[in-house]
């Protein structure tokens, strides 16, 4: 495996030159649902209808998945199954710094630290190596875009960049208008089990519940 899909998500969302992530509410929840994606697709957990249930407990040998497979295990406090909505909300917080991390561990992106005002600190992670965004966003280019036959995991990407509403960032300067027909055909595509497509449908709805309950404290 090269870099999970998590960290690819990491990657579109961080500015090059200051590191730091924009849309960063939204990347989150995609970021969370990525890596929970990404377990679905190593067989290590399962989504049967709005519950997660862990079914292997062996490593997959990518320790931002495994870090995170553990975290499911001791929050799941031994019952079999919870809901998949409750822990991407759990979740969603601290997966974007999970990732960032390891993207830092590979060299793709550095680590810079600075206090704010003199006072707060402030982390930031400037691109140290650019070969691996360039082609994730050729990549992507080429399957929306252009139009060609995505693999799987290229389509479970697109899937989570619709779900969460990144198209700017997957493809900016792109009008959105021009890459979400086809950003929706791939999400519903018949590119994946049920499984995997059942994962990314929960995401959308806890993303959407979140947003209703901001948007009615606000009110």
């Amino acid at each position: 495996m090269g870099i999970t899909l998590a960290e690819e998500i990491t990657l579109l969302s961080l500015d090059d030159e200051s590191g730091s992530v924009k849309q960063r509410p939204s990347v989150g929840w995609a970021v969370a649902g990525a890596l929970l994606l990404e377990l679905v697709l190593a067989e290590r957990v399962r989504v049967s209808g709005k519950y997660l249930e862990l079914v292997d407990g062996s490593p997959t040998g990518e320790e931002l998945l495994d870090g995170r497979a553990e975290s499911i295990r001791a929050w799941m406090g031994g019952r079999s199954k919870r809901r998949v909505t409750d822990w991407l909300t759990k979740d969603q917080a601290k997966a974007i710094g999970a990732a960032v991390e390891r993207l830092s561990g590979r060299g793709v992106v550095v680590e810079e630290r600075r206090k704010a005002l003199g006072v707060f600190p402030v982390r930031r992670y400037p691109e140290a190596d650019g070969t691996v965004e360039r082609e994730l966003r050729e990549r992507l280019a080429s399957a929306v875009i252009d139009g060609a036959e995505p693999d799987g995991r290229t389509a479970s990407l697109v899937a989570l960049i619709h779900a969460a509403g990144l198209h700017s960032l997957a493809f900016p300067g792109v009008p959105r208008k021009e890459v979400e027909a086809r950003t929706a055909e791939m999400a519903e595509g018949q590119w994946a089990a049920e499984s995997v497509r059942a994962a990314i449908r929960d995401m959308r709805l806890a993303m959407a519940a979140v947003t209703a309950a901001t948007v009615a404290t606000v009110v």
